[in-house]
């Protein structure tokens, strides 16, 4: 039962809302993670919203705490989500304008001149919610510091985790949407969604449980506020708390009128757009140096890998300070994707241990390739999955039960067998009898003609016609005109193998 299934069936005094005439009424106080906001979760489901539509609704319902409502300009609450001017219109655009679906307008604006005929800045306020209406609660930190995309995804996840409603990957990936390009309107899939998982999950406002959740699904809990700390960029903000504020000391009254502001301040002035990733981070000491176009040297960021891939990495720690970061990049990402994919960490990294202490077992004999092509060898050697099609088959063997096998069990002894029909019938054909010596002749006599060596070979195509209409006293005359080796080219091992242990056959040519 996936979460918009839950949405659209669960009644509607299962998600009580006895106060709601705007988004100050179910304000929480700053404690434990910031102010949050009461979002609809129309807005969280709906394929009409765009995602940005999600972030700029927090953003304005977190300003209209104050009594005057919200003031913020369209650059200004562009500039506090890190999100371009026309990103924000747009996202503005689906709340202020009525729902194509049910007609709704989530946000009101009201237009404001002053007595001279100068514009202000307009006044929005978020609608009064029904008291039936389902709802999540979303903190103003979230739209502050990620992507709409990862917050939309949180905000899935965080109704699903009140609701105690189990997630897969591809129930997300089918409540999130293309809104742009040729794709317009469809799901993500479950490729997209479980990298967005993993992007969110490294930003540390969810944990993942792999394989906790009902019927080995992951299990994942949503946070108030990051549990890890994310390295910013240099050109980022320093932290500015919720960026919206319920108290003097955090306040955030966000319109050019306003003097009280927390907008990040640069050297540059107010203003500009936040990037809201960060270019990387140096992470157990491996930089890069890359050449521009210009001829000068450029030294960016260092390699950043998540501590999943270095506990992976675990068994073969010695060797990567010779792996140059390229490789040490793709491996990275080749983890990433097994990881993505359901594999986990303990298999991972048990498959590295295994085929890395067989490779030193034979240390003295390789040690100079070995350590000459070891990020190479992990790629194409140590990470790949060995066996048969099933995905659970770890070398031979079944990965939850430690047995062999049956897939694998059932190829070998196929093989086995047809070894051993073909050994049989080796054994069973008649073998040629040596040609008697050719003696030199004493006087110049004409040479025999060769020997008739039977009918030429037929094509493909020809010898499947010749196969289809073949009866069993056709390959009887062959066998006996031209011999076994000839009639099996021509009919097969399947149609001549019974004639050549056939009884009569055998009484016939010893006749």
């Amino acid at each position: 039962m996936t979460a918009a299934v839950a949405y659209a069936a669960a009644p509607a005094a299962a998600v009580p809302c006895p106060e709601t005439p705007r988004a100050s009424t179910g304000a929480r106080p700053r404690t434990g993670g910031g102010l949050r906001v009461r979002v609809p979760l129309r807005l969280v489901v709906g394929a009409q919203y765009r995602d940005a539509a999600l972030s700029v609704y927090i953003k304005i319902a977190a300003l209209a705490v104050r009594p005057e409502g919200c003031t913020a300009k369209v650059s200004v609450l562009a500039e506090y989500l890190g999100l371009s001017k026309s990103v924000a219109e747009r996202g503005l655009k689906d709340l202020a304008n009525p729902d194509e679906v049910d007609g709704l307008v989530e946000v009101v604006t009201t237009r404001r001149t002053l007595r001279g005929g100068r514009g202000q800045s307009a006044h929005r306020v978020v609608r009064t919610a029904a008291e039936d209406e389902h709802f999540v609660w979303v903190p103003v930190r979230a739209a502050d510091a990620l992507t709409p995309r990862l917050l939309r995804l949180y905000a899935l996840i965080a109704y699903a985790e009140a609701r105690n409603v189990p997630l897969s990957v591809g129930d997300l990936g089918g409540m999130l949407y293309h809104h742009t390009g040729k794709k317009a309107g469809q799901h993500l899939g479950d490729r997209q969604a479980a990298r967005l998982l993993e992007e969110l999950g490294s930003t540390g406002w969810i944990t993942v449980h792999a394989r906790q959740g009902l019927q080995g699904r992951h299990a994942y809990e949503t946070h108030r506020h990051p549990v890890h700390s994310v390295v910013q960029a240099p050109a980022a903000a320093p932290d500015i708390h919720d960026g919206s504020g319920a108290d003097d000391h955090a306040g955030s009254l966000a319109s050019r009128e306003d003097q009280q502001t927390d907008r990040p301040v640069t050297s540059g002035g107010c203003g500009g757009i936040r990037r809201r990733r960060d270019a990387g981070s140096s992470a157990q000491g491996h930089g890069e140096k890359r050449s521009n176009s210009s001829g000068g040297t450029y030294r960016g960021p260092g390699l950043q890998l998540s501590p999943r891939v270095w506990q992976v990495l675990e068994p073969v720690r010695p060797e990567l300070p010779s792996i140059s970061p390229y490789v040490l990049r793709r491996i990275g990402q080749e983890i990433g994707r097994q990881l993505s994919a359901g594999v986990g960490m303990e298999r991972l990294t048990a498959r590295l241990t295994a085929r890395y202490s067989r490779l030193t077992a034979h240390a003295p004999a390789t040690e100079n390739a070995r350590r000459g092509d070891v990020g190479r060898w992990i790629l194409g050697a140590g990470l790949p999955r060995h066996g048969c099609r099933l995905d659970s088959c770890e070398s031979g063997t079944t990965w939850s039960t430690g047995e062999r096998c049956h897939l694998c069990a059932n190829i070998a002894e196929g093989e086995r067998l047809a070894a051993l029909a073909a050994e049989q019938l080796l054994a069973a054909a008649p073998r040629p009898e040596p040609p008697a010596p050719v003696r030199p002749p004493t006087t110049w006599l004409p040479m025999p003609p060769p020997p008739d060596p039977g009918p030429e070979p037929p094509g493909p195509a020809e010898r499947e016609q010749l196969r289809a209409a073949a009866t069993p006293e056709t390959v009887r005359q062959a066998l006996a005109e031209h011999g076994a080796p000839t009639a099996i080219r021509l009919y097969g091992r399947a149609l001549v193998l019974p004639h050549l242990t056939d009884p009569e056959h055998d009484g016939g040519t010893t006749a």
